[in-house]
């Protein structure tokens, strides 16, 4: 705001100096008296039109941030409280690190990579997914993902519970194409030329007492 009527004084000094050179010139001239009135009458025009505009200016910019600060407020829900009570917690770099995670566990699983799966998830999750790859290695079955991108990715809920664990529930949609093969290699599941739009719910936790920043998988939903 203040740097609005700075701008006003300026532009203000520049019509005096344009004028009162105008004077000076007109007055080895005839008609000074008229030339000086109407020289003043326009200056005077000016600066209502730049008061005006001003004041307009100013008003618009309080309404603006009277509406930010009430948009603020309204957007603050539990889930943004609760977020808030995190230490260092950042929204978007939550959310590209999760999203990262998401691709990571999804191709790990795929493969049957279970050292990347151990360090992303905690051990009950852990020893789910170990059960289902070593059914399908039983089997003969393997696995093939392509993962595409996100249509979505957004945080729906969060809690700390009284054990200073915070959870974070987030839902991912995204594109991929996957397929399960029998062990001559013929698709048993899925089609390669059919991508599947997939929506998960996926439950991140950390222990805010912990010194270990990484927020593990513990849960994931169709």
């Amino acid at each position: 705001m203040i740097a609005q009527y700075v701008d006003i004084i300026l532009l203000l000094l520049v019509v005096v100096l344009v004028f009162t050179k105008l004077k000076t010139l007109l007055g080895t001239r005839p008609e000074e008296t008229r030339s000086a009135k109407i020289s003043d009458e326009q200056a005077a025009r000016i600066f209502d039109l730049l008061v005006k505009e001003a004041k307009e200016q100013s008003d618009q910019t309080d309404k603006t941030a009277a509406a930010e600060t009430t948009a603020a407020d309204g957007e603050q829900n539990e889930t943004d409280k609760t977020l808030a009570q995190i230490p260092g917690f950042d929204k978007e770099t939550f959310l590209n690190g999760a999203k990262r995670a998401f691709e990571i566990i999804v191709t790990a699983f795929s493969k049957g990579d279970v050292e990347t799966l151990e360090m992303l998830v905690n051990k009950n999750l852990f020893k789910k997914f170990q059960e289902i790859i070593a059914s399908r290695e039983a089997e003969g079955i393997t696995s093939e993902n392509d993962f595409i991108g996100f249509d979505k990715a957004e945080i729906i809920s969060a809690k700390i519970n009284k054990n200073n664990v915070a959870k974070i529930v987030v839902e991912f949609v995204s594109e991929q194409v996957n397929l399960l093969k029998n062990r001559l290699g013929e698709v048993i599941e899925g089609d390669e030329n059919y991508i599947q739009n997939i929506t998960d719910v996926w439950t991140f936790e950390k222990t805010l007492t912990s010194s270990n920043p990484n927020w593990l998988l513990v849960s994931t939903k169709k």
